[in-house]
């Protein structure tokens, strides 16, 4: 029997983030930079309509751990990573306009799939969160 299961996407830069060790996330990246003084004026205004477009037509996930105890929603260090649904074409598109402005700075993505991101604690049109298991790929 052939079981078809969804792809996830993550990208994710290849220098790890000091606090989790875990691979820094592209969009806290896009956000240093257009913080930042090194951006030329058109690759800035492309990087911040970038995050304008994903700032109206992506949803912040409400759980990020599968815990129900009180508080769970303000825990500092979360388990949950983000993976993009392999169907969200529009996103994932603008996610690799975004990823060349990076490379032109230094930041070099990794595009991760997987068909078993972990346990899942929330869900919408375009995105996941899961608690990674054990033998999942992270970089």
């Amino acid at each position: 029997m052939n079981i078809n299961r969804d792809t996830y996407l993550r990208f994710v830069a290849s220098q790890p983030d000091e606090d989790t060790g875990l691979p820094r996330g592209l969009f806290g990246i896009a956000y240093e930079l257009k913080r930042g003084c090194q951006l030329s004026k058109y690759e800035y205004e492309i990087l911040v309509d970038l995050l304008n477009w994903f700032e109206k037509n992506l949803s912040i996930p409400d759980r990020f751990n599968r815990s129900k105890s009180k508080g769970y929603d303000r825990k500092l260090h979360t388990d949950g990573i983000c993976w993009f649904k392999s169907s969200a074409s529009p996103h994932i598109t603008k996610i690799r306009e975004m990823i060349f402005i990076l490379s032109e700075h230094g930041h070099f993505i990794n595009e991760v799939k997987s068909t078993k991101p972990g346990y899942i604690v929330y869900e919408d049109e375009v995105q996941i969160v899961a608690e990674p298991y054990a033998d999942t790929k992270l970089i």
